[in-house]
């Protein structure tokens, strides 16, 4: 319970600066533009695609794209949200204090996570209404268009994990969110180096985010994809409840 009220106070806090409201506004300007660019493109070919049997449909051209991008996107944009959790506490000597309360570093640690997913979720739903729109002129796949939003859930969640944990290993925000990029860019293109033998590429395919966040954007939700970000997500918050209950006890 105690956890839901830190995420509360987190979420609170997000928009009682403006650098929410500041991130609001270019995130739905950029991915706005990108919507209205990538459906300009599709009505540009629409008259060659229709003589073809196996053209792609408004989902395929024109969402998944979308979400596509919009991960790239949010995986700049998530350590400026999850750089102050920890960090911002410990440098201004008020992580003391929630050591005193009567609540547990599990709680502590999902409270602040759920605070920042309650942002990105926010983040998530305005994007979705975008995709929602061309159901006024047309007709989507429901069942891409949800394992896109699905997708993009899972990857951002993954984020704000990574992003949490290097939170609680520094005492600066600006380095635990050059250290959070640096985190998950690695992770994101681990894959690129899968050509150097069959065992170890199999290897970084398995750990790559962008191998399994491509398969959930074409549609294909499968359990070895939902594994892996349930996995990820459960070990980055592990490794931060460990941080923060080791900090504790040198407290």
């Amino acid at each position: 319970m105690m956890a839901l009220v830190i995420a509360g106070r987190e979420f609170r806090n997000l928009f009682l600066s403006p650098l929410a409201w500041t991130m609001l506004a270019v995130l739905q300007f950029i991915l706005s533009f990108m919507f209205l660019a990538q459906l300009d493109y599709y009505l540009m070919l629409q008259p060659r695609l229709e003589g073809l049997d196996d053209a792609p449909g408004v989902t395929d051209a024109i969402v998944a794209p979308l979400f596509g991008n919009a991960g790239v996107i949010l995986m700049l944009v998530t350590p400026l949200l999850t750089m102050r959790l920890v960090s911002e506490e410990r440098r201004n000597r008020t992580l003391s204090l929630l050591f005193t309360a009567p609540i547990s570093m599990t709680e502590i640690i999902v409270g602040k996570y759920l605070g920042v997913l309650a942002f990105l979720f926010v983040v998530i739903g305005m994007l979705t209404l975008m995709p929602l729109s061309l159901y006024l002129g047309g007709s989507l796949d429901t069942g891409k268009l949800l394992a896109n939003v699905l997708a993009l859930i899972l990857l951002v969640s993954a984020y704000a994990a990574v992003g949490l944990f290097m939170s609680t290993l520094s005492n600066h925000p600006t380095v635990a969110a050059i250290s959070s990029f640096g985190a998950i860019l690695l992770l994101w293109i681990l894959d690129w180096s899968s050509q150097s033998s069959e065992k170890v590429g199999g290897v970084f395919q398995y750990l790559s985010m962008l191998r399994h966040y491509e398969g959930l954007l074409r549609g294909l939700v499968s359990t070895t994809d939902l594994c892996y970000f349930v996995l990820f997500i459960a070990l980055f918050l592990v490794l931060s409840i460990q941080r923060l209950d080791n900090d504790r006890l040198q407290s």
